[in-house]
């Protein structure tokens, strides 16, 4: 959020191992996002979504912020700030009540829900995120919106996404210490999923697999709600270390590499294309084959894509066991900056042996060319999870969506976020 202006504007901020990235979005009458302001700054004191440097998270935030609010010609002085890291969890609790009246209203929504997100957490965990999955009245089962239906009994099923309590303290307190007020915290695999998936996909089966610098956020989805969220500790940040150790040369160097002539397929690359490969210590240059550049990094990535696709058989197993359809027959959505190198689509389906596609983000006007692209999913959805916050907040009325189902959800998601 910002002051200094009569336009409803929202901010989205994404400290990642390898970037900071600051969105300042509009949020126009048809509730579109204009996107108005943008900054973004190398990301020092971060290692696979903690922080370990606390003043340089604060420098790098506050260079992001700056440029933000010089583009967008406002003040900032609050955001929508995303999570990652190894410490992120995610369980499924069920919740019964009985129905009064027989007939289901939303103060019957509100007590399920209540009672299936109070299980207990350890002290030093952390709530980020209570996202109701289906309902149940009596013998009827997969109910999206129960409201006015009649019944006896109900159960609600709801996905919740904890995190560390320490962990988050200390990235709220860089954002803090830059003089700015944390909105919310948001899973960064969450945020992703608002920004590149579609409601198709999120209908048939789709996992998202969001690859940073030092982490791979998945978010897995099915029958329209969330069914797993979790965080891989290793990312692009191990091919670019690769590159340096097979090539010697420095790791800024090695990243241009990847990232401008790498391939996560070689069989993709001409056996006549060549790249410059600079030295340490003052030495020369080398020349290198692009192929030979290609076959370092596709083992890397192959088996980057190989570790998610043993958590996703461990997921669809625990989707079976649970009574729920667990094919991915929309596939795997890849997004985040390490995904944009070329070959990977290629490389993924292979490993998945399904249709893989690159995300982009979607449903945005304004700077559009600056953010149209895998490396600010994160940023963006944080964007579209606060305008709805902000919607529901300011207005008190069902933020505008493609299904009533979905205007529940959204209503019974920011009911229990006022909650925490």
């Amino acid at each position: 959020m910002t002051k200094s202006t009569d336009k409803q504007l929202v901010v989205g901020l994404d400290i990642g191992t390898s970037k900071v990235t600051a969105l300042v979005g509009e949020v126009l009458p048809d509730s579109t996002i204009n996107i108005i302001g943008h900054g973004s700054s190398p990301s020092k004191g971060m290692d696979k979504g903690g922080v370990n440097d606390l003043e340089s998270v604060v420098k790098s935030v506050q260079r992001a912020i700056d440029q933000a609010e010089l583009i967008a010609d406002c003040r900032i002085e609050s955001v929508f700030l995303s999570l990652s890291g190894k410490h992120i969890n995610s369980l499924t609790e069920k919740g019964m009540v009985p129905i009064s009246d027989k007939e289901v209203t939303q103060e019957d929504v509100d007590n399920v829900i209540h009672t299936a997100k109070s299980v207990k957490l350890s002290d030093e965990l952390r709530t980020l995120h209570i996202i109701p999955q289906e309902f149940t009245i009596d013998y009827q089962e997969g109910i999206k919106n129960p409201v006015g239906l009649s019944g006896v009994r109900m159960q609600a099923s709801v996905h919740m996404i904890t995190c560390h309590n320490d962990m988050a303290r200390n990235i709220e307190k860089a954002v803090e210490r830059c003089g700015l007020t944390v909105d919310q915290l948001i899973f960064s695999g969450l945020a992703s999923s608002y920004a590149v998936l579609t409601e198709d996909e999120k209908e048939l089966g789709v996992c998202v697999v969001d690859i940073g610098g030092g982490t791979m956020d998945l978010a897995v989805w099915s029958g329209g709600a969330l069914r797993h969220a979790e965080v891989i500790p290793y990312a692009g940040n191990a091919v670019t270390s690769d590159i340096a150790y097979a090539f010697g040369t420095p790791p800024s160097n090695a990243e241009d590499l990847k990232v401008n002539f790498g391939c996560a397929l070689s069989e993709l690359v001409s056996k006549d294309a060549k790249v410059d490969v600079p030295s340490v210590g003052g030495r020369p240059s080398r020349s290198l084959q692009s192929q030979t550049l290609a076959e370092v990094i596709e083992p890397r990535y192959s088996e980057l894509l190989g570790l998610v696709k043993q958590k996703l058989v461990a997921v669809e197993e625990q989707m079976r066991n649970a009574g729920h359809k667990h094919h991915l027959a929309a596939g795997i959505v890849l997004t985040g900056g390490a995904a944009q190198i070329d070959g990977l689509v290629e490389c993924a389906e292979r490993v998945f042996r399904n249709q893989v596609r690159l995300g982009k983000p979607v449903g945005l006007s304004g700077l559009t060319e600056y953010v149209n692209s895998p490396t600010y999913a994160t940023a963006v959805g944080l964007l579209h999870y606060g305008k709805e916050s902000q919607l529901y907040d300011a207005l008190e009325v069902e933020p505008r969506q493609s299904s009533s189902s979905t205007s529940m959800w959204r209503r019974v998601t920011n009911w229990l976020k006022r909650e925490f």
